[in-house]
């Protein structure tokens, strides 16, 4: 069977705000993403809803920043709400431009303060393809939490995803010290891009000049062959994370 060249993209939009929330940038990130034009993108920090800043800021979708995002490009999305509060909610999301088979929104929150989530959705590459399994998520800020959120992400990927059936996982793992990596690997035998391409992970935050390495694309099954932070403008200007880019053949 022929190899098929995936794109993905892996992005905490930080709620379309720029960095310091000094402005709202959703239709710049919006612009930027598609001039990259991904089949797969993992986003983190997405808001599904929230009323004051629909009455307050002129340039507030009517619709979930995730749909707005997708717009024309991407036609199949999956949300996963993880943090709510009074004026609305934010969590994960995934967009593709392959049809979504099944969406389920884990909760591995460790405390009631903050509320995290894996969002794990299988799209259908093609009809003689095994599903392409994809995982986003957003880990917690505490080492203890990051922990057992990984443990909780081997447990469902055990469980939910056969070894033979390929897997991406993309997001913001706050593990600024590269523990997780190590667990994945000998766990479930997953590989990061960048460490596999270029011998480390990259450095993603804060965009303005990245000295953290906090956003990762892991995967199992496809083999990577390009990765690359999107530095500069317009992405400096944008989120507060660096996007990042990797292709694989599946």
């Amino acid at each position: 069977m022929e190899k098929k060249r995936l794109k993905v993209l892996s992005y905490n939009i930080h709620k379309g705000f720029s960095s310091g929330n000094r402005k709202f940038i959703l239709r710049d990130i919006r612009k930027a993403v598609s001039m990259v034009h991904p089949d797969i993108i993992f986003l983190q920090e997405v808001l599904g809803h929230h009323a004051q800043h629909g009455q307050n800021i002129k340039d507030w979708p009517t619709e979930p920043q995730f749909e707005f995002l997708a717009n024309e490009l991407w036609p199949h999305f999956a949300y996963g709400k993880n943090a709510v509060y009074s004026a609305g909610h934010h969590g994960n999301a995934i967009l593709s431009k392959f049809p979504i088979l099944k969406s389920e929104n884990i909760d591995i929150s460790t405390n009631r303060v903050e509320k995290r989530g894996l969002l794990h959705s299988a799209v259908q590459i093609s009809k003689k393809r095994k599903p392409l399994h994809l995982i986003c998520c957003h880990l917690g800020l505490l080492e203890t939490e990051r922990r057992e959120q990984v443990r909780r992400l081997c447990r469902r990927i055990e469980s939910h995803i056969p070894h033979g059936e390929p897997l991406l996982i993309g997001g913001d793992f706050n593990d600024w010290r590269g523990l997780a990596s190590p667990v994945l690997k000998k766990t479930l035998g997953l590989d990061e891009v960048f460490q596999k391409l270029q011998g480390k992970h990259a450095k993603t935050f804060p965009s303005w000049l990245p000295a953290l390495r906090l956003d990762r694309i892991y995967y199992r099954g496809p083999h990577a062959f390009y990765a690359k932070c999107l530095l500069g403008k317009p992405w400096s200007k944008l989120s507060d994370h660096i996007a990042l880019y990797a292709e694989l053949s599946i």
